[in-house]
């Protein structure tokens, strides 16, 4: 498989995998919900590298839709490459705004993003996509890091976006007026694209001149370019004209034989005079529920910069001049429709948030259809409160300004807001210092244990139980209390009051030391793992 070169490769292609795991830490005034919980909408104001990695021990492998709108990186942007990755070169790229003179530009844009990219794609569920926007100075670039990630054969589509309803007339060469979203599936296999509701201009093609019983129709075209042994056969119309076979380079898709019983079944049309080639009718009834999407989304049907513009002064009536990459509602709800339409709860994922426009397009889609999708936001910027989150609140409860009946009214829901808080470094327990909590220590060494989700619910500290997996039913011994925690061992004793176990699996049993040996762990089936020397990943 090809592979995509650039300066730094070499640095970053693991560089996710030696991320830390930080606490997300709730903040209940920010928040708008009852009860902070990280199974709500969520708003994560922090790096998004590392809040990516936070994420993963409740959410790898559950997100149905991925949409980012990363920096487009047209050397007017302002963006800095900020991943502290331990290479000379690199730390002296730290904190260095890219403008368009940067020789390495380029590179430092595909070194900011593979990391995110390989975290997002273990996010993915089996089943899911993500989407990109992007513009041309990194379309070309971007399909390659994708490629090497997701694999090329995962790819779907490359999406044209009509972002603007004019020319530019000042613009030196061509005027611009497209983007691109690129789209790859996690599994292609497991991936089903959905469908796009069916429109009064798509139904108004259907007409009945004959007065079919049947319902309405259109004529479709019944040759092809596929070569056919059986389709190049000559044709008497009704009205005495002989066609005498297929336009030159194509066929008839079906046999004479066959060609004849749709005649008598009143399937083919031939023209009002009778005399017209022959097309077949495909009634309205026999169409999808829905319309198969194309790759050229023109800005009437999903729009265009200035609606994105207007939709966002409608919510604050103040214009922020720093937001110049503004996306339109429809354009995320049509990417909404297309991979998390379904019955089921479907997470719906946005790294690079800014504004706000994937929740917004969440909770307007989930009003109009009664869907359970839910958004999980990552902001690093300073306006991820009194923008991203703000925006979040002001369409939940309502924009009483808004033209839009719906917005007026407020589209309903919650969500919480959380801090991107310390990273949870276990050689803290040996000294004391920034000891995470027992439901953070619990996150992070059952998803390093077992690779699966985390479920903070299941947790029952007096029993010392943290979860569940596939294999193992997993137990923590810790305190976050220096004191207590040297006293901390497993004895026999407490092996034997342990919850009975189920069958076909064993148990997983953190804690900083044991009094016990292997005769009786094998024996209760007891697989040990030292804090904080031997935290593991299991074999899945």
């Amino acid at each position: 498989m090809a592979q995509i070169q650039f300066k730094g490769k070499s640095f970053v292609q693991n560089h996710h995998l030696t991320v830390k795991y930080h606490e997300l830490v709730p903040v209940k005034s920010k928040s708008l919900t009852n009860k902070v919980s990280l199974h709500d909408n969520l708003i994560i104001h922090g790096d998004n590298l590392k809040a990516l990695k936070a994420l993963l021990p409740l959410y790898a492998g559950k997100v149905k839709c991925v949409y980012i709108d990363p920096p487009y990186n047209t050397g007017n942007e302002g963006w800095a490459y900020n991943d502290n990755v331990n290479s000379p070169m690199m730390q002296d790229w730290l904190g260095k705004v890219v403008d368009r003179e940067d020789l390495t530009r380029h590179d430092k844009w595909l070194c900011m993003m593979m990391p995110r990219l390989k975290l997002l794609r273990e996010l993915l569920a089996e089943d899911g996509v993500i989407f990109v926007s992007i513009d041309d100075n990194e379309v070309h670039h971007l399909r390659g890091l994708m490629d090497e990630i997701f694999g090329e054969e995962n790819f779907v589509a490359t999406v044209i976006w009509e972002k603007v309803y004019s020319p530019k007339s000042s613009a030196k060469f061509f005027s611009e007026n497209h983007d691109y979203l690129v789209a790859y599936a996690r599994r292609k296999e497991d991936f089903v694209l959905g469908l796009l509701p069916r429109t009064e201009e798509a139904n108004a093609r259907y007409a009945n001149p004959d007065n079919d019983p049947r319902n309405e129709w259109k004529p479709g075209d019944l040759s092809a370019r596929n070569p056919y042994s059986k389709g190049t056969y000559a044709i008497k119309c009704p009205g005495g004209r002989i066609i005498k076979g297929p336009p030159p380079g194509r066929y008839w898709v079906v046999s004479e034989k066959n060609f004849w019983k749709l005649d008598a079944d009143n399937r083919i049309w031939w023209g009002e005079d009778r005399n017209q080639v022959p097309a077949i009718k495909r009634f309205l009834s026999e169409v999808k529920q829905g319309l198969v999407p194309e790759t050229i989304w023109t800005y009437k049907e999903v729009g265009h910069t200035q609606d994105a513009k207007r939709e966002f002064l409608e919510v604050f009536a103040k214009d922020y001049q720093e937001f110049t990459t503004l996306k339109p509602v429809e354009l995320i709800k049509r990417v909404i429709r297309l991979s998390a339409d379904t019955e089921e709860p479907a997470w719906v994922l946005d790294s690079f948030a800014g504004t706000a426009p994937t929740a917004h397009a969440v909770l307007s889609q989930n009003a109009e259809d009664g869907g359970n999708r839910r958004f999980i936001l990552v902001e690093c910027e300073d306006y991820a409160d009194k923008i991203t989150a703000e925006r979040v609140r002001r369409v939940i409860k309502g924009v009483k300004s808004a033209k839009d009946e719906a917005l007026k009214k407020g589209l309903g829901g919650t969500f919480s807001y959380f801090e991107l808080g310390k990273p949870i470094e276990l050689a803290s327990i040996l000294d004391g210092n920034g000891m995470p909590s027992y439901k953070d220590l619990a996150r992070y060494v059952f998803y390093t244990a077992t690779g699966e989700e985390f479920d903070e619910r299941a947790i029952d500290e007096k029993k010392h139980f943290i979860g569940e997996s596939r294999n193992y039913q997993v137990f923590l011994f810790y305190e976050p209390d220096v004191a207590k925690l040297k006293n901390i061992a497993f004895t026999l004793d407490l092996a034997k009051v342990l919850p009975k176990l189920k069958e076909g699996k064993r148990r997983l049993v953190f804690a900083p030391t044991k009094y016990l040996d292997q005769e009786h762990l094998d024996q209760h089936r007891i697989d040990f793992a030292q804090l904080p020397f031997e935290i593991y990943e299991m074999a899945r």
